[in-house]
């Protein structure tokens, strides 16, 4: 079994700056990806950032060169680094990991971390 757990949202001002963590547990042989989504009231999820085991990133054009994806020093963690925040960008964020266990590979999701921008 694996478990993603997700820190760091909160509230902030227009034009600060949050980092989330998101740290992958249990039964883990490899990781092939892991990203952010995130979802705002009455909107779909949607990609935020990814990163793939190569290094390789992919951002939303919403996001990018404000934000930015990377592999933490500490064993299956991801950090996403978000500055310059508009309130346009308050949403429940979520991990997500393509990870590989002993019996198979699948997506698994963290319970969400609530990222709030006030004007």
């Amino acid at each position: 079994q694996v478990h993603l757990v997700e820190s760091g949202g909160g509230l902030v001002q227009a034009g600060g700056s949050l980092r989330l963590s998101c740290r992958a547990s249990g039964s883990i042989v490899s990781i092939n990806a892991m990203g952010w989504y995130r979802q705002a009231p009455g909107k779909q999820r949607e990609l935020v950032a990814s990163i793939i085991s190569s290094g390789r990133t992919n951002y939303a054009d919403s996001v990018r060169g404000r934000f930015t994806i990377s592999i933490g020093n500490a064993v299956n963690t991801v950090y996403l680094e978000m500055n310059s925040l508009k309130p346009e960008d308050t949403a429940v964020y979520y991990c997500n990991g393509n990870i590989r266990t002993r019996g198979s590979t699948g997506d698994y999701w963290g319970q969400g971390t609530q990222v709030t921008v006030s004007s």
